[in-house]
This record gives structure tokens, C-alpha cells and sequence, in this order.
């Protein structure tokens, strides 16, 4: 049974990997997206934002949907619609073709992902295995971004751009047919039990609203009237919502979650920490290529040392320093962590030394993460009720995104108020960038510090449930 559990979470995690990397094999081939496409720069922010509006407008809906008809048939359906569209993706000859099937893509990954922290929880109900499965499933959601890059500069060189949809193809049938076999059924408490048809058109159109005014602020600017009045607009839809929530009779999500201090903290903490990371990884993308030269694939081998350091933390050691010393504890040590990383590459030199400057920040940033993020996972769903599994694992989704969609907006205008002021004072090019993405680097390391303060001021300090100690260590026990 246990081999079969763990086999489960490695086909889990198969397919959350297919989505995270497709959120970044994408940046590599945009300028042959353009090229073939013939998008203007404007319209090609669209081939990325039509997949962000329905992924995040869509998480709090799928994972309340897996609670009410069952998870591992809403994983199934949207694994199917992101393969689906994947196919539609490789085959677009136009530009309203490629970003209507980014669009359902996104659908498909909302769906299959939204689930599976709460398939996880199912599946690991003992605290030790719990911690360790959760570090898997982070170290898959960071590797993914630098498999992105690698795979997604190797293959539009190799290749073409259409492959980097098309290999998701053999990659999601296998797994498909693997989840189909090897995952347990688990009935739903029935959609008559939660099946709000107004609170969840509000939340789903005041969420894609949100994301759309967040991922066009950059082209606006974050306080234009363009994004002031669909800010407005999507706030007052949120609004609504939360209204119906406290009204309806079954709502799609019972406000009773967030009477849990946990939960809340842990989400609000995962919006940040997630706008740093996100916020990251993209300039910090930008300024391997534009200030130091580096192509697709140098950029994605720099960022091996996030992955590679995060998947040694998360897979086991992370899983053995929560349980003995409660998740809390591990999570304040790896935000300390991130947080110098960050201020590392913020302070460092411009025209850096990969070796003498990068690769210790970088692996840094990953043991940062590697302890962050399982303990944050444990800690928002400790207080969830098996009910409300799946709806917990779609609210840590949801902040993660719209909280990473926010903190890029907010890096990338910041960034670019830097530079453009440095180049209107006669400084070069590149110097007047790399200011730029370091300024942004530095308000990220502030920001991790914010979630720093957070969780250990609002947050209990001992263990938030019980671990069970090896029986061959009395002493440790004593």
C-alpha cells in the first residue's frame, strides 16, 4: 500500500510538473511565437496573459468542485483539457487561435491543479509522510520553471515552437493513464451540497478580473485609470461575492475556513513570498540575458542551483526538520534564508561572476525555498476539515498566483522606473538595467521580511500536530 501511495504522488506531481513548465517553456520561444505569428509586442503579452486570467480566475472554483464531485474526476477532466489544448496550441496558424487555446489550457491546468494538495493530504495522512509528500510536490512546482527554460530553449532551437505544446501530448496521455489506474475514487459530498451557481460565476469573474487588471498594470501602469476602474470593478465583484458567501445557504466557500488564523496567515504569507519568487525568477531571467548576455539555455542551467538545492531540502530533509521542530520554526529559518539570498543578488556587482556571485545566492534561494514552502503547505492545510480539503488547496493556489501575478507587476513597474530615471541621467544601458532589476531584487528580500514578521509574530511556534518519533530513539523522546 505504501509503495502504491508514493507511486500515486510521483503521477501527481507528473502533472503538476506539465503545468508549471508550461508556464515557463513559453518566454523562450515568444520572440519565434512573434516572429512566425507576426503579434505586435502589446498583443504578445496575450499568448502569456490568457493563460494567467483563466488559471488563477479558475482555482477557487476547480478545488471547490473536486470537494463536491469527487477530485480525482476534476484532476482527469482537466488533465484531459490541457492536453486537448495543448494539441490546439502546437496547431494555431493565427493569433486568435493561439491565445484562445492558451486560454482553455489554462482552464485545463486550473482544474487538474487545483486538486491535488488535498489528494496529497488524502493520500498521507500521517504527519511525517504528509511533510515529506508536500516537499516533493514543492520541489516539483520550483524545478518545473527551470525545466521550462531548459527544455523550452532546446526545443524551439532543436525544433520549432509548436513542439514545446506538442510534447505535452505523450507526456499527459501517460499520465493520464496512470492516474486513471493508480488513484483512488473519492466521492464528492454532491454538488447540491455547495453547488452556488451566482457566488461562483462572482468569484470566478472577480478573480479572472483581478488577474486581467494585475497583468495589463504593467502596460497601463498601476495607477492609471485603466487599472484603478477594472481594479475597482473586480474589487466590487470579490465583494459581492464574499456577501453571497455569508448569505448563501450551500456556499462555495464556507467563510468559516477563515476562522482559522492558520489558514489565513499561511495564505496571506504565500501571496508574498510567491510575489518575490515569481517576481524573481522572471527579471532575474531579464537580467542574465540583457545585462550579462546569457542565451536560453545558459539561462536555464544558472538556475539549476534553485532547483537542485530545493529538491535535495524539500524531497527529505525539510520532511525530518519539520518533525523535529514543527513546520513554523522551518518556515521562519527558510524565510530568513530567501530573504538574504535576495539581498545578495540585489547588492551584488553589475557585470557578475556567475561563479563568484550568482551561484551562492541561487542555491541559497533555493535551500530558502526547499524549507519555505513544504512547511507553508503543512501549516494552511493543518485546520482544513476533509471537506474542505480540496477548497483549501485551491484558496494556497489562488494566492500563490494572483499574489505572483501582483508582486511581478509590482517588481517589473519598479524595475522600470529605475532604469528609466537612471537613463534620463546620462547612465548606460546596461548599468541603468541591472540598477533596475537589483532595486526590484531588494523590495523582494523586504518583502520575504514582511512574511518573516508575520508568521512568527501570528503563528504558533510549537508544532501544529502531533509527529510521530521513531521508536528507536528513546533518548530523542526523554
Amino acid at each position: 500500500m505504501k509503495d502504491t501511495r508514493w507511486l500515486s504522488l510521483t503521477v501527481l506531481c507528473t502533472g503538476f510538473l506539465l503545468i508549471v513548465v508550461d508556464m515557463t517553456i513559453v518566454n523562450v520561444a515568444m520572440p519565434s511565437i512573434q516572429r512566425d505569428l507576426g503579434f505586435s509586442q502589446s498583443a504578445l503579452a496575450w499568448v502569456i496573459n490568457a493563460y494567467l486570467v483563466a488559471f488563477g480566475g479558475l482555482l477557487l472554483l476547480a478545488g471547490r468542485l473536486g470537494d463536491l464531485a469527487g477530485r480525482k474526476r476534476v484532476y482527469l477532466y482537466g488533465l484531459g483539457i490541457f492536453i486537448g489544448a495543448s494539441v490546439l496550441c502546437g496547431l494555431s496558424f493565427n493569433q486568435p487561435m493561439l491565445i484562445a487555446a492558451r486560454f482553455i489550457q489554462g482552464i485545463g491546468g486550473a482544474a487538474s491543479s487545483a486538486v491535488i494538495l488535498a489528494m496529497i493530504v488524502t493520500l498521507f495522512p500521517r504527519p511525517d509522510e504528509q511533510a515529506r509528500a508536500f516537499g516533493l510536490f514543492s520541489f516539483v512546482a520550483s524545478a518545473g520553471a527551470a525545466i521550462g527554460l531548459l527544455a523550452g530553449g532546446l526545443i524551439t532551437q532543436a525544433v520549432s515552437w509548436h513542439w514545446i505544446f506538442f510534447v505535452n501530448v505523450p507526456i499527459g496521455l501517460a499520465t493520464a493513464a496512470a492516474s486513471a489506474r493508480l488513484l483512488a475514487e473519492e466521492r464528492g459530498t454532491g454538488l447540491g451540497h455547495g453547488a452556488d451557481l451566482i457566488g461562483s460565476l462572482l468569484v470566478t469573474a472577480g478573480l479572472m478580473l483581478t488577474v486581467y487588471t494585475i497583468v495589463e498594470s504593467s502596460a497601463y501602469g498601476l495607477v492609471s485609470a485603466h487599472t484603478l476602474g477594472f481594479g475597482s470593478v473586480s474589487l466590487a465583484l470579490l465583494a459581492a461575492f464574499l456577501v453571497r458567501q455569508s448569505m448563501a445557504r450551500n456556499p462555495i466557500l464556507p467563510l468559516r475556513l477563515f476562522t482559522s488564523r492558520r489558514l489565513s496567515v499561511a495564505n496571506l504569507v504565500q501571496g508574498l513570498m510567491s510575489s518575490a519568487f515569481i517576481g524573481f525568477f522572471f527579471l532575474g531571467s531579464l537580467d542574465l540575458e540583457r545585462v550579462l548576455g546569457y542565451g536560453p539555455m545558459a539561462i536555464g542551467l544558472a538556475f539549476l542551483p534553485v532547483a537542485v538545492v530545493m529538491g535535495l531540502f524539500s524531497i527529505r530533509l525539510s520532511a525530518q526538520l519539520i518533525a523535529r521542530f514543527g513546520p513554523v520554526r522551518v518556515l521562519g529559518a527558510g524565510q530568513a534564508v530567501v530573504a538574504a539570498a535576495l539581498a545578495m543578488l540585489a547588492l551584488g556587482p553589475v557585470n557578475a561572476s556567475y561563479l563568484l556571485h550568482l551561484l551562492v545566492p541561487l542555491a541559497l534561494l533555493g535551500l530558502g525555498g526547499g524549507l519555505s514552502f513544504p512547511s507553508l503547505a503543512l501549516i494552511a492545510m493543518a485546520d482544513a476539515p476533509p471537506r474542505d480539503a480540496g477548497l483549501a488547496s485551491g484558496i494556497l493556489n489562488t494566492t500563490g498566483q494572483v499574489g505572483g501575478a501582483l508582486g511581478l507587476a509590482v517588481l517589473a513597474t519598479l524595475a522600470s522606473w529605475r532604469t528609466l530615471g537612471l537613463v534620463r541621467q546620462g547612465a548606460v544601458g546596461t548599468q541603468a538595467l541591472a540598477a533596475g532589476y537589483h532595486l526590484a531584487f531588494l523590495f523582494g528580500a523586504a518583502t520575504v521580511v514582511v512574511t518573516l514578521v508575520l508568521a512568527m509574530s501570528m503563528l504558533r511556534l510549537k508544532p501544529l500536530i502531533p509527529v510521530d518519533l521513531p521508536e528507536a530513539e528513546p533518548e530523542a523522546v526523554a
